[in-house]
Order: structure tokens, then C-alpha cells, then sequence
């Protein structure tokens, strides 16, 4: 069990964990009762949850807390957007020592089967079927620097304008903070123009392959760090079919996934 959790949950993971959540220590005024689960046991069952797509009440007994108790932690977590401040903090250590890239980002989205939930709609690239679906900025290096989810019937080019929104000022090696990149590279589904006017007016250079005038190849030699991203995402199993019922669990699991995406990067 120690392996484990120190395999999933690591030092350095576990000391900007506690930035964000700092450890608090329950003691009933009468005495008694169990001792509260340790927050890193926790968290490491919920990773382990999010990598292997097990449910809940498959979660093996051997990180000590029951699921009961790992799923209500979860849940509190994310309605405290716990979640979302270890994501900064992280993308905030890659910005400080110089890990990110702003000079070309790209924007994509995925789309996953849902069985239920907010946020789900026909797929019309499913053959109807429920689903949601995922979207996100990488910078070059394909690190993931916002994310968002929508039903699978949202088209993609609405999904732009709140994703660089959702950008949070991240620290830089020298200067004030930074939230905008230089470019921003998006395939057809986002050919308008008033998509461009707006990235234009927040000073954004834009690279977005033109309908009927572009192959869909020519963004490749740029757009190939999205789409590793993506399969990267593909390999936390949880993401594959969304059985969350409330949006901000399933949101949840999509922070953990590039949150470790981005923790990686920290370690290499």
C-alpha cells in the first residue's frame, strides 16, 4: 500500500497538495471513534479511481479509507474547487521556471459517451447517442492550460472564447503574470470571423484553417501537441465514458488528468 500511494501521490505532489488543502485534524469532544483518513490516502485513491476507471465501489481496500469516505472527501473537494487551485498552483510552478510555452497554443476538443448527467447531448458525429464532450488549450509544448466541458452537441467554435477567458494569469520567469499567448492555432470548426475579430482585439494572432481553401493536413506540424494531449487524456480510463451524474465531478476528473499532465512535466 505505502508504494502505492507514494507511486500516485508523490512528495513533491503532496506538499502542493497541502498548499491548497491544508491537513485538519477532527477530534470528537467525547472521545473515541476512528481516526480521520489521511488526506493522502485519499487523494491517492481518487487517482487511482481516475487512472484505472474503476467505480467507486471497486476501489481496493488497501488505501485504508473506505469508498464511502473517499467519495464524500472527493465530493467536497470539488464543490470547494480543490481541484481547479492545485491545477494552478502547478501550472504556476511550470511558469516560474520557464517550462511554458505561450508562443503558439493550440485548441481542440474531444468527445466522450455519457450515460447521464448536466452537460451531456446527442452526439451528432455518434450516431445520436448521449455524450460530452472536452475542451481545452495546450501551449507548444502541449501542456494543458484551460479546460472546460459542454454537451457532445455544442459545437466547438462556441466553446473559444470562454476557453481563453478561462486562462488564469500564470507566473512567468521575469514579469508581471501572463494569461494571453502569442498565437493560437484551431482547425475548421473554428473558421469565423468574428472569432478572429476577437482574438485580434485581445491582441492574439490567429491560425485557423479556412474551409474549402485549406487541406485539413497543413495545421499538423503545429496542431500534433493538441491531439497528444488528448490521447494523453485517454489514458486516465475514467475519461472514456462519463457516468458522473453532476458536471463538476466529471470537471473534476478532467482537472486531475492535466493536472498530472502538468505535474509530469515538473518532474522530468
Amino acid at each position: 500500500m505505502t508504494n502505492l500511494v507514494e507511486r500516485l501521490v508523490p512528495e513533491d505532489l503532496r506538499v502542493l497538495f497541502r498548499r491548497v488543502v491544508p491537513p485538519t485534524e477532527v477530534k470528537r469532544p467525547q472521545g473515541g471513534g476512528r481516526r480521520r483518513a489521511g488526506d493522502r490516502d485519499a487523494l491517492a485513491a481518487i487517482i487511482f479511481v481516475a487512472t484505472s476507471g474503476c467505480t467507486w465501489r471497486q476501489l481496493p481496500p488497501v488505501f485504508g479509507p473506505a469508498w464511502p469516505t473517499v467519495y464524500r472527501r472527493f465530493a467536497q473537494w470539488s464543490r470547494g474547487r480543490v481541484w481547479a487551485r492545485l491545477y494552478r498552483v502547478v501550472l504556476d510552478e511550470l511558469g516560474a521556471r520557464g517550462e511554458l510555452d505561450w508562443s503558439r497554443c493550440a485548441i481542440d476538443s474531444v468527445s466522450v459517451r455519457a450515460a447521464r448527467g448536466a452537460f451531456d447531448g446527442t452526439n451528432p458525429t455518434d450516431r445520436g447517442k448521449l455524450g460530452s464532450k472536452i475542451h481545452l488549450i495546450t501551449d507548444r509544448n502541449g501542456l494543458p492550460l484551460s479546460l472546460g466541458i459542454s454537451g457532445a452537441n455544442m459545437h466547438d467554435s462556441l466553446g473559444l472564447e470562454p476557453l481563453v477567458r478561462g486562462i488564469p494569469p500564470i507566473r512567468s520567469r521575469c514579469g508581471p503574470r501572463r494569461r494571453r499567448p502569442a498565437k493560437l492555432h484551431a482547425d475548421k470548426g473554428y473558421d469565423y470571423d468574428h472569432l478572429r475579430r476577437w482574438l485580434r482585439s485581445r491582441c492574439i494572432r490567429h491560425r485557423i484553417a479556412r474551409k474549402g481553401v485549406e487541406p485539413s493536413q497543413r495545421l499538423g506540424r503545429h496542431r500534433w501537441v493538441v491531439e497528444r494531449t488528448v490521447s494523453w487524456l485517454a489514458g486516465y480510463r475514467r475519461l472514456h465514458r462519463r457516468d458522473e451524474r453532476k458536471a463538476e465531478h466529471f470537471l473534476a476528473f478532467v482537472g486531475i488528468a492535466a493536472l498530472r499532465i502538468c505535474f509530469r512535466r515538473l518532474t522530468t
